[in-house]
């Protein structure tokens, strides 16, 4: 049997969903790399007895490790160090050293409040930070906030705190803790696999689960889950390496029945694959004249570092004045065929080419609601157009599902794939 992990997140923005929870996924894509299996993640708001439930039900579900997130502060609602020290059994003691330590750290802060800061009140905190669980281990501060590894009976606590910087650069120091190497000594070893797909629907993968099982596939020992992500369908498989044959049987069931879908098979994103194949050789650059999409087709081109080396820049040309006046299209071509059209979509590439001096050229324009609909162009009606100077041109006219949100960022999904399909092309 593997080590075993269960997740504690705290925190009542997070559980209302006002600050969406970065910690978990990426403590579980950590523990995963180990080879331990993580069972459960549990989000709970700033209550001591609601933390402490939490703890008890993952201890009592055996889990080897219980790694908490959040609650570390000095206010009065951060309460996780108390609460796992109750938990454990422990008694919580101020660690004077430590208190020191994080004195010095908050004296770096005193600069930011020009008009002074209420001694006590800070005292306080600090000494708060600083009060440890009898026998605990203390990871030093990357903030203020110290980290702890708490034995308890039959589990280790992983105590870190909420922001997802400090947490990240803590956890070396934690996996070098004697109590959490013998935790996860019982750890094995896995191998992840995602495939992604574009086009099929989550039913079609549902019957190809279906049909390899009933061709004598052993699914059994393979951990599958299907995920439609951003208009793409992702199959994220974790297996032992044992099982490595009977993920290749499975890879090869799927690849049978939806390989023209699969652009994916090492977990690359279709933004991955778009950006190495701007790079080139030669380098290919971009630009963007987009309506309904607001600015998010751009952005999606500049979220990776080094991305200045293809994209030149986008125009937002929400009104049919900036499509004319920004873009360049010609006003009697939208009196003829409406803002959302095929010739207009074409127009705004070739004018993100002519204005921007690109290589290549994304126009986009849509109704993406809730309201603007009619019956000949009904909400989510989308046309898109990507060129290549004096080239090819790919042109898609689409009804996609879902709301405000869903419809403009499967509109980038959608320029992505036809982006690198020109680009495939024109190799």
């Amino acid at each position: 049997m593997s080590a075993r992990a269960g997740i504690v997140i705290t925190g009542t923005e997070v559980l209302s969903g006002i600050i969406a929870d970065r910690n978990g996924p990426w403590l579980a894509e950590r523990l995963r790399e180990r080879g331990v299996q993580l069972a459960h993640v549990t989000i709970v708001a700033d209550r001591p007895k609601d933390l402490r439930a939490a703890l008890e039900f993952q201890a009592r579900e055996g889990m080897d490790v219980i790694i908490t997130s959040g609650g570390l502060g000095p206010t009065a609602d951060d309460l996780t160090a108390e609460v796992v020290a109750g938990f454990a059994g422990r008694e919580l003691r101020l660690d004077e050293p430590l208190e020191g330590r994080i004195a010095a750290i908050l004296e770096r802060f005193r600069a930011r409040w020009p008009g002074g800061i209420d001694e006590d009140a800070m005292r306080a905190g600090n000494r708060k930070q600083a009060m440890v669980p009898e026998g605990a281990t203390v990871l030093e501060p990357v903030g203020t906030a110290p980290g702890l590894v708490v034995p308890a009976d039959g589990t280790t606590v992983v105590v870190l705190p909420g922001p997802p910087g400090e947490l990240h650069a803590m956890w070396p120091a934690a996996l070098e803790t004697e109590a959490l190497q013998a935790a996860l000594a019982g750890a094995g070893a896995y191998d992840q696999r995602i495939l992604r797909l574009f086009g099929p629907p989550e039913s079609e993968i549902a019957k190809t689960l279906r049909d390899a099982e009933r061709d004598g596939i052993p699914l059994d020992r393979l951990e599958i889950t299907t995920c439609l992500r951003r208009g793409e369908i992702e199959i994220a498989t974790v297996f032992e390496p044992s099982a490595a044959e009977d993920y290749a049987a499975f890879e090869a069931a799927v690849l049978e029945r939806h390989g023209a879908t699969v652009f994916a098979r090492d977990g690359e994103t279709i933004d991955e694959l778009v950006a190495g194949a701007l790079l080139g050789p030669p380098v290919h650059t971009v630009a963007v004249a987009e309506s309904c999409t607001g600015g998010l087709m751009a952005g999606r081109l500049t979220d990776r570092a080094g991305s200045s080396a293809y994209m030149l820049g986008g125009l937002t040309v929400y009104s049919n004045e900036a499509k004319v006046a920004l873009a360049g299209v010609d006003a009697g071509l939208i009196e003829r065929h409406g803002a959302v059209s095929p010739e207009v979509a074409a127009a705004l590439a070739d004018g993100a080419i002519e204005r921007l001096g690109a290589d290549l050229g994304i126009g986009i324009t849509g109704i993406a609601g809730p309201g603007g609909g009619s019956e000949a162009k009904p909400v989510g009606t989308v046309c898109l157009s990507v060129a290549e100077r004096g080239g090819a041109r790919l042109d898609r006219s689409l009804q996609l599902p879902g709301n405000r949100a869903m419809v403009r960022e499967r509109t980038t999904t959608v320029a992505m794939h036809l982006l690198r399909r020109l680009l495939d092309d024109a190799h």
